[in-house]
């Protein structure tokens, strides 16, 4: 599997900045991709 570009990163943050998204969302939803905690993990408000 390829590992995401730093651009792609940029893009998914800027994208959910957009839709709305608060920064510890966007952060926690970052850290759960990366570590599949579930304390991470998102909900649906």
């Amino acid at each position: 599997m390829e590992e995401m570009q730093m651009t792609e990163v940029a893009r998914l943050i800027e994208g959910l900045r957009a839709a709305g998204w608060s920064e510890k969302k966007i952060n926690d939803f970052l850290l759960f991709i990366e570590t599949g905690k579930e304390e991470y993990k998102p909900t649906r408000e």
